[in-house]
């Protein structure tokens, strides 16, 4: 019998921002995050532009983990672990 990979980077939580404009994507990330608990995982769905710019770098300043940034079909997907 064979078993099924775990995919070791599936999120916790998921978060849609496209069509948020900045800041508030960075605000309501944060508010999302504090609602985690720590080692967790959230995924966020971020436009191009100011939010992929901004986003992960705001989340890694508050010590939090950036794992992945991808592209995806028009926008990001953003893997960040909750700071311990």
């Amino acid at each position: 019998m064979s078993e099924t990979p775990v995919n070791v980077h599936a999120p916790d939580e998921e978060l849609d921002l496209r069509g948020v404009i900045c800041p508030y994507n960075f605000v309501k990330t944060k508010l999302k995050l504090e609602t985690m608990t720590a080692g967790q995982l959230l995924l966020v769905h971020l436009d191009d532009g100011d939010p992929i710019r901004n986003v992960p770098r705001s989340v890694s300043d508050d010590g939090h983990d950036v794992l992945s940034q991808e592209r995806a079909e028009h926008s990001y997907r953003v893997m960040i672990r909750k700071r311990p």
